[in-house]
Formats: structure tokens, C-alpha cells, sequence
């Protein structure tokens, strides 16, 4: 299984197929998208506005915990490696 992300992929790699908004705004993640992702019904997803285009972002709030977590961490190996110099 490869996850969008990756240096050798394409936009198709990423592209799970269009949905549309139901009267109440609700939207179906695809079965593939959930499959892949690790989305299961009870998971809590972020919903946040892309800040340039007019288009939303979502992501599963504990793999933006992990996220966050490495990159505070590789922040934190930088820094020390700025105070050894």
C-alpha cells in the first residue's frame, strides 16, 4: 500500500473520486480513502479551511497528534544542533 505523500507519486495516488453534500452538509469518505487512512467510525477528524484556496482540509486528530509530536521533536534536535555550534 502506498500513502499519498511520497516522493514518487501522482496526483492520481492521492485521488479518491468526488463526493456530494447532502442537505444537513454531511459527505461520504470514500471506502478506499477510509480503508487506506485507518478511518473508522467513532474517529474524530479535523476539519480545517485551506488558508489560500477555497477548499477544506481533514485529517484524523490523533495522526495530527503524532504529526505534531515529530516535528516538535525534530525542532527540538535542531535547536540543540544550532547551541552545539
Amino acid at each position: 500500500m502506498r500513502i499519498c505523500g511520497g516522493a514518487d507519486l501522482q496526483v492520481d495516488d492521492c485521488f479518491y473520486g468526488s463526493v456530494t453534500v447532502g442537505e444537513r452538509g454531511q459527505v461520504v469518505i470514500p471506502a478506499e480513502a477510509r480503508n487506506q487512512l485507518g478511518i473508522k467510525a467513532g474517529d474524530k477528524i479535523l476539519i480545517m479551511r485551506h488558508p489560500i484556496y477555497a477548499g477544506l482540509m481533514m485529517a484524523k486528530i490523533d495522526a495530527l497528534h503524532d504529526f505534531l509530536d515529530d516535528f516538535r521533536r525534530t525542532l527540538d534536535r535542531m535547536k540543540e544542533m544550532d547551541g552545539e555550534e
